[in-house]
Order: C-alpha cells, then structure tokens, then sequence
C-alpha cells in the first residue's frame, strides 16, 4: 500500500515538530506495511528524518509587520512551488505545522478549491491567547477537517467554536530526558567546580538578531561583572547566527562559548544541568526550560512601526507573551517586553533570581502547575496514529 503525506511549516522549532511527527509516521506506517512518502515545506531536521523537502522555509519567518516586508516576495515564490507540488503528489493528506501566516493562507486557498484531501492542523495558532480588535478568529475551523490541539485551552477554545478537535498534549512532554550530574557535565564541558552557566538562547529569526541579542549579551556582561564563575553559553539553531553570535561574545568581552547547531543535540544536556539562569526570547523554548526546571528571563522586542500598528490600529491584546506563563495563567517566569526590555531590569531581576530561595521557588512552583496542563507522554506517537487511521 502506498500513501503520500504533504507537512507544510516554517522556522527552526515548526522543522523540530514536524521531525518529530514524520518519524512517529513513519513507525506508525511501518506497522500496516505502508510504503509512505512524506514530502514537505521544512528544513534539516524533517529531511533527516526522510522527508522530501520541496523546499527550505526555516530562514523564511518574521515576526511583525515592518519586519516581514523583506520576506513577502520569498514567501510568494514558495508557496507558488507549494501550490505545483500538490497538484502533481495528489496527497492523501496535508498536515499544516504553526507556522501561522502562510499556513492560513494555504488552508484557506486549499479548501476553496475544494481538493479532495482532508486538511489537519498540529500546533495551531495560539488564539486562545491573543486574538485581534473585534475578537475575530483566523478561519483555521473553516478549511480544518481536524485540529490536533498541543494545549488543553486550545482543544476547549475550537471546540466551543465547532471544530474538529483531538487533543494530544504537548510534544516536549515527550523530549524531556532525565539531565546528566554536575559533575558529568562539567567534565564534558570543561568547566571548573565552581563555574556554572549563564545561558543566552536569543535568536531564531534574523530579525531577533537586531532587536533582542544585544541587549541579551550587555545584561551577561553585568552579570559576569558581578558572579565572575558565570560562563555564558550560546546555543546556535542555525548555521549563518554563529558568527554574529561569536562577534557579540567578542565586543562586549564576554567569557563564553557559542554552541554550534550540529553539537547542540550532544551537548544540550549538560549545558542544561549547569544552568544557572537563562535569558531567553518568548516561544518553544521557554517550555522545554520550564520541563527542566530552569529559572528564565523572557524578553521580546520588534521594531517601533510593528509594535505601534499593533497596539493602535490592530488592538493587539495579550496578557503575556510566554507560553508557560499563558498557560498557569499568572507570570510564573518574569517577562520584559518592548520599552521594558532594557539590561538594568533585566540585570535587576535575574540578580534577584540568582541570589534568592524565594524567587527560585516561586518559579518552580509555577513549572509545577504547568505540568499539569501539558498532557501525558507519547503525544507524537498519538498524533501519527489518527492521521495514519484516517487514511488508510
């Protein structure tokens, strides 16, 4: 029996789920003896995983208005190459990954001309979160024959809305590993007894190059001013970040490392077990430190044009930016976003975090509660199930 599967998503961690899923299709494939082909819009992690990339969409992403412009064109030419390579695979189905703005225009285009595949939806747009002026929706509902909902709140808020909806927890329940000892980890990493790490993970579009690394990397250099047995590490998720990675370690005289992205998967264990603290941007990646117990920073900023058509025109609305702290629903990791973004709060805070039990506990406190809202373990192995059911 053969099937073909189209999995269409963009950035480093929408490449991430989508390995993830395409792994857990394959096994899941295997067991009916399914000759299977995935094809897809991905980058490095999918075509490890024997995805046929048509074409790499991890570069192509933005956050804001101002900032996509450059990226309106290079968005066209892909989805124009999307749009030829579904009319000659003929899939059997199509699974849109995050990946918000492109995805919904796929979906939407793609019911209009009523194709005869069914059309599911995995880490979908967090509007349960954030929505719009007039409390509008995306028209994701419309064009989704399922929805496989990664929060408990997103699978309540579409099906209130009437859509098809399985929830199947979060897939870093599913990554999370049991963390090295300090001793192994040290060893590893070559760091003295005493030295522990200031962890920055700024980046994964180039525009948060600009706006978010620089402040990221004056705040390290006052707090290595002040604990001089923090190293500060780097983890690169992509290639071209490393130089202008290393560059800023340089001007600012920093001690530490940028962790290459092909060692990051060898490495990131132990790098966790010595992190002291980490000052990080808002996504993916707060959840995977929080499922570690790591106490975070988070900080966001986009250029002024983006954040005044937001808030003054669009009416832009979101209590936080973190998913952790969106989820429990209070601010369990402190967030500092926009004017707030600045190395003396930031510097004040993460003093505060570093020298006190209290502020320690309550960020542990607040992982504790977020647990609980992410579902049991085996969520990409539940995914693959449905989707491989439905088509065969």
């Amino acid at each position: 029996m053969n099937k073909k599967i189209f999995i269409s998503t963009g950035e480093v961690s929408g490449d991430l789920h989508g390995s993830l899923l395409s792994k857990a299709l394959f096994d899941e494939a295997r067991k009916y003896a399914i000759n299977l082909e995935i094809y897809g819009l991905g980058g490095e992690k999918m075509k490890n995983e024997g995805v046929q990339i048509i074409q790499d969409t991890t570069s192509i992403s933005a956050i804001g208005i101002w900032e996509i412009l450059p990226l309106i064109l290079p968005m066209m030419k892909v989805q124009k190459k999307f749009y030829k390579s579904i009319k000659k695979l003929r899939p059997n189905c199509l699974i849109l990954i995050d990946y918000m703005g492109p995805n919904i225009k796929i979906g939407s285009k793609l019911k209009r001309s009523r194709n005869n595949f069914p059309i599911y939806y995995y880490i979908a747009p967090q509007e349960w979160a954030w929505r719009f002026g007039n409390n509008s929706t995306t028209n994701l509902i419309n064009f989704s024959d399922k929805i496989f909902a990664i929060f408990k709140q997103e699978a309540n808020f579409y099906k209130r809305r009437g859509g098809n909806v399985f929830w199947v927890g979060h897939p870093m329940i599913d990554l999370t590993k049991k963390l090295p000892s300090k001793k192994d980890s040290r060893t590893i990493l070559e760091l003295r007894p005493n030295q522990n790490i200031l962890l920055l993970m700024p980046a994964s579009r180039p525009q948060e190059l600009r706006y978010i690394l620089p402040t990221f990397l004056k705040t390290a250099k006052q707090l290595q001013l002040r604990y001089p047995t923090l190293v500060v590490y780097i983890p690169s998720c992509r290639r071209v970040f490393d130089k202008r990675f290393r560059n800023g370690l340089d001007k600012y005289k920093i001690k530490g490392k940028v962790i290459s992205q092909k060692d990051n998967s060898e490495l990131m264990l132990y790098i966790y077990a010595l992190t002291k603290l980490a000052l990080c941007k808002s996504g993916t990646v707060n959840m995977e430190l929080a499922l570690y117990g790591i106490p975070q920073i988070v900080g966001y900023r986009v250029s002024r044009v983006t954040a005044f058509i937001a808030k003054k025109i669009l009416n832009f609305k979101v209590r936080f930016i973190s998913p952790v702290n969106l989820l429990v629903k209070k601010l369990v990791i402190p967030e500092f976003v926009q004017k707030n973004f600045n190395e003396k709060k930031i510097f004040y805070k993460a003093c505060r975090i570093i020298d006190l039990k209290s502020e320690k506990a309550k960020i542990k406190k607040g992982y504790t509660l977020l647990k609980k809202e992410l579902g049991d373990e085996g969520v990409v192995e539940r995914a693959a199930k449905e989707i491989i059911n439905s088509i065969i």
